[in-house]
């Protein structure tokens, strides 16, 4: 592990950095929050360009409105709060009057994933990334970490349209660096390998390159793919990784329903039918805990992607 990969710092936290250092750049930029401008970092941009945010309270669905809004007059518009509450209250608001017209708002969210912890259930989203990815015209971006998430809103606002950008509360490894490459639906090859290929996106990315290590030392040979796209998603990359590995396994911090693993078996279906074993949430809802106890409760900790990478292995010997 090298020393930048040492150091732990949050997916969010980048997030409220970047949009001051983009604030001084872009004058069109506004920020939106709903109350939760502590826990989302969106109110460092607040401290320095009070005149170009706006706290709209505890009203998400209004939050949604007012962003499509100033979409409409040339504001770049980025909207935040728990990824909860961005996508669920506000889902016809998100739909109708952003989707349908294809306004340039970004919604950001912090608390994706089980990771939230002692919040529990009310506050866990589990299904954003699937009711996002369903959105004609919405794109779905899942940064792996704190480097990655500054790469993903300088890109973002390259590119008018709506965005989803889901963020973690917990921190993690810092696996990439400046020169890493970042493109709009454009998948990253971490590892290569011949067994398998492990298709993460997030901040499972550290799970999965971990798992591949253990696996290396039991003679599996696996790849590493990152796609931090789940919306375009990289069809040529994983259709490459199909053809060379013959089988996959996804990993997310989300439902297996509508998600990653979903993106991915749709490719695998339309392009090149291999073995796919899904890690992810079980059609369950979250419970409180510390992150690393739901990790392993919910099953997608580094030993259960070692089990669903040999256990899909077998699968490929059996078809061959």
């Amino acid at each position: 592990m090298s020393e930048n990969q040492r150091v732990l710092k949050g997916t969010r936290d980048a997030y409220g950095e970047v949009l001051v250092e983009l604030g001084k750049e872009h004058p069109e930029i506004v920020v939106l929050d709903a109350d939760l401008g502590s826990s989302t970092r969106s109110r460092k941009f607040a401290t320095k360009f009070p005149e170009r945010f706006f706290n709209v309270g505890v009203a998400e669905q209004n939050m949604m409105g007012i962003a499509a809004g100033l979409a409409c007059t040339g504001k770049t518009v980025f909207a935040s709060t728990f990824a909860i509450f961005a996508t669920g209250r506000p889902w016809e608001q998100i739909r109708n009057a952003i989707c349908f017209s294809n306004l340039n708002v970004k919604i950001v969210a912090s608390h994706g994933g089980i990771t939230v912890g002692a919040d529990g259930a009310s506050h866990q989203s589990l299904e954003d990334i699937s009711i996002m990815r369903c959105l004609p015209n919405m794109k779905v971006i899942i940064p792996c970490d704190y480097e990655e998430t500054k790469k993903a809103i300088r890109e973002i606002i390259k590119v008018k349209g709506p965005y989803y950008v889901r963020l973690g509360r917990a921190k993690y490894p810092i696996l990439t660096d400046r020169d890493t490459p970042f493109e709009i639906g454009k998948g990253i090859v971490f590892k290569e390998g011949k067994d398998v290929a492990i298709v993460s996106t997030g901040t499972m990315l550290s799970y999965a390159l971990k798992a591949s290590e253990i696996l290396e030392k039991e003679g599996v040979d696996a790849a590493v793919l990152h796609i931090h796209t789940v919306k375009p998603i990289d069809k040529e990359l994983i259709t490459k990784y199909a053809k060379q590995c013959k089988c996959m396994v996804s990993v997310e911090e989300h439902t297996i329903i509508g998600g990653l693993g979903s993106a991915v078996s749709e490719v695998l279906t339309e392009s090149f039918p291999v073995p796919l074993e899904r890690v992810g949430i079980k059609d369950r809802f979250g419970r409180s805990g510390k992150p690393e106890v739901l990790i392993k409760e919910y099953n997608i900790d580094v030993p259960d992607i070692v089990s669903a990478s040999k256990k899909v292995i077998e699968k490929k010997r059996e078809m061959l």
